[in-house]
């Protein structure tokens, strides 16, 4: 025979443990609670709330898969009219098992199934998600920390590189473009500064001398004709 997968099996055949199970149970949603032992309790549980969760759909279709396992229709009622909607708001766990020691004669384990049919308590806000943000913002800034100290300590070695290699430059390279840099100021320098001084200096020069040379002709020139003058009379005078 086979070994069964969900664990010892119960009844004679596969078809006795589905008929025993089900039975099982429609006891339970009748009675909303059941003591049996401890292994048809945990090997019941799964087929229980999967009837449950059939119900909470509500549809034809479901109350026809329900009737599939559960022939008694005033149990299927029983289970989509009343149980249903007590456990509408809750998303699972609609069964509840409770160990109630050893019986008596085969000292069998015993246990207490029953459905959950409390309403649902809304829990707390939880606060821990805050706290989550906060420590993933301290490690978001500690990496950025790094990475800014890891781009400056770069920096500083490519500076280091840059004045190594300034220094290790041939001397003549360096002087060569000084002179380059120099020669155009010195060029430049004159024709900027002094041109402008020696053309006004130029200009200004006739300007004070002409009135000058103007004056000094015509009186040149009656000294002579006076001389002249002169002259000619003392040649006369002798004459006669």
């Amino acid at each position: 025979m086979p070994r069964p997968t969900k664990g010892p099996r119960l009844g004679g055949g596969p078809a006795h443990e589905r008929l025993l199970l089900n039975n099982l149970a429609a006891s339970l949603f009748t009675h909303k609670a059941v003591t049996t032992t401890q292994t048809k309790a945990k090997r019941v549980q799964p087929v229980a709330e999967k009837l449950v969760s059939l119900a909470k759909r509500g549809d034809l279709h479901a109350r026809r898969q329900v009737m599939a396992d559960i022939t008694d229709k005033s149990v299927v009622h029983e289970l989509f009219t009343n149980v249903a909607p007590l456990v509408q708001d809750r998303s699972g766990g609609y069964t509840r098992i409770t160990k109630l020691g050893f019986r008596k004669g085969d000292n069998a384990p015993m246990a207490l199934i029953e459905l959950v049919l409390e309403p649902v308590a809304a829990k707390p806000a939880r606060t821990k998600a805050k706290l989550t943000n906060a420590v993933k913002a301290t490690a978001a800034a500690a990496v950025v920390e790094e990475v800014v100290e890891h781009t400056e300590a770069e920096t500083v070695v490519d500076e280091n590189i840059v004045e190594e290699a300034v220094v290790e430059a041939p001397v003549e390279a360096v002087a060569e473009v000084v002179v380059e840099e120099a020669a155009p100021v010195a060029e430049e320098a004159p024709v900027v500064e002094e041109t402008p001084a020696e053309v006004v200096a130029e200009e200004a020069a006739p300007v004070e001398e002409a009135p000058v040379a103007e004056e000094v002709a015509p009186a040149e020139e009656a000294a002579v004709a006076e001389a002249e003058a002169e002259a000619g009379d003392a040649t006369k005078a002798d004459e006669a």
